[in-house]
């Protein structure tokens, strides 16, 4: 039975030869001492079946060992030495009967090593071939010519059997094998896409991170660049007041910029509640905020969205729907959710002609990580309107414990 060399160890007798080393040499000191001792033939006769017994150990030791461990086992290296044991085994036990009990010491390497054909050969001629001989030089009586052959068939039979068992036990292992083999490919292969996965998505959420943040930030300094150079000719108090602004948003950048290197909360809300932030962030628009509904501290991540999508909302406002456009910010809090809203008197467009990168698409993809969901509403000439929903844990009873 051989084994495919890809599954190295996978098989039974590879785990532990200790056991089938203790089996052998049991078997081969019975034989010994039985040989030796049974009354029949004379002991120089005796002497020299056991003699032949001998050297079945150093070549069990020395050669067959290391076929019975190779993996798969050289089959033709194995004919050599079942055919070297046999030669020893076989004129041993046709002139004592006794040495036959070797046979459940050679049987097993037979379908260990060898094709399921060649294993039953080697078997038949260790199992039948002593009874003939021994027959013929011993010509004993037909009675015991009977059960000798009788006990030759039975071991034949029993040795087919504990091969075709041998067989299965292999054949099992080769299996158990092989879906080991599988199961770590298929590990890796997960462990390795979802790696790719987890590597993607922190691109994706530090993309969003960096043009909800920095990318908007820069985009207020330039159009406040562009402010202060057309009022340094006629209204240096107001260009004054513009710097002032770009010294901020620059400092605000800087702190965003080291946020997301920490990993930590928006600059805006480390200290200060989700309201605060946005009439701070309201105030570097110009924009109006209203608050609805009772204010109550929430999770970070629905104040984190709400904060990044009003970011992303009146970028949006301040580039696309005109300067003279007045923008206004609604923050609601009801029972379960969160709603936040930015909406402008300009230019508006036509929402499912927008192709708009990273912004509303990534204003929608932060909305539903957290459950929630955003919507945009708008037509030419008729303003824009962003809401974005998100679902918190729910006020608690009055009078229950927190």
């Amino acid at each position: 039975m051989r084994i495919p060399s890809r599954l190295v160890g996978a098989y039974t007798w590879d785990r532990s030869f200790r056991l089938w080393d203790t089996y052998f040499a049991l078997i081969w000191l019975a034989t010994s001492v039985f040989v030796l001792c049974t009354d029949f033939p004379g002991w120089p006769v005796r002497v020299t079946a056991a003699a032949l017994l001998v050297p079945l150990i150093p070549l069990y030791v020395v050669v067959g060992r290391p076929i019975l461990r190779g993996d798969p086992p050289d089959e033709r290296r194995a004919l050599v030495f079942l055919a070297a044991m046999m030669a020893l085994f076989l004129p041993s036990a046709v002139l004592v009967g006794e040495t036959r009990l070797m046979t459940f010491a050679l049987v097993p390497p037979c379908f260990m090593t060898l094709r399921v054909r060649w294993a039953l050969g080697a078997v038949a001629v260790i199992n039948l071939v002593p009874v003939a001989g021994w027959a013929l030089l011993w010509w004993p009586s037909d009675l015991d010519v009977f059960f000798n052959s009788m006990f030759a068939v039975v071991t034949f039979v029993f040795s087919a059997a504990v091969g075709s068992w041998i067989i299965r036990i292999i054949e099992q292992s080769q299996e158990r094998a092989e879906l080991i083999a599988e199961l770590d490919s298929s590990r890796h292969e997960a462990a390795r896409l979802s790696a790719a996965h987890g590597a993607l998505a922190e691109r994706e959420r530090m993309a969003r991170e960096i043009h909800d943040t920095l990318a908007q930030g820069f985009t207020s300094l330039l159009m406040l660049v562009q402010a202060v150079e057309a009022e340094l000719e006629h209204d240096v108090p107001q260009a004054r007041r513009h710097l002032a602004l770009m010294d901020e948003t620059a400092r605000q950048n800087l702190a965003e910029a080291r946020a997301l290197v920490a990993g930590t909360a928006p600059v805006d809300l480390e200290g200060a509640s989700l309201p605060d932030a946005l009439r701070r962030l309201a105030a570097r628009h110009e924009a109006t905020l209203e608050v609805t509904g009772p204010v109550r501290p929430l999770p970070a991540g629905p104040e984190v969205v709400a904060l990044r999508s009003c970011q992303e909302a009146l970028s949006n406002a301040r580039k696309h729907a005109g300067s003279s456009a007045s923008v206004g910010i609604g923050l609601a809090y009801t029972d379960a959710s969160l709603i936040v809203s930015v909406r402008d008197d300009g230019h508006g467009f036509d929402p499912p002609s927008a192709t708009d990168g990273y912004g509303l698409a990534g204003l929608r993809a932060r909305a539903t990580e957290v459950g929630g969901t955003a919507s945009i509403r708008s037509a030419p000439g008729d303003g824009t309107t962003v809401t974005v929903q998100l679902p918190v844990p729910p006020v608690p009873p009055l009078g229950s414990s927190t």
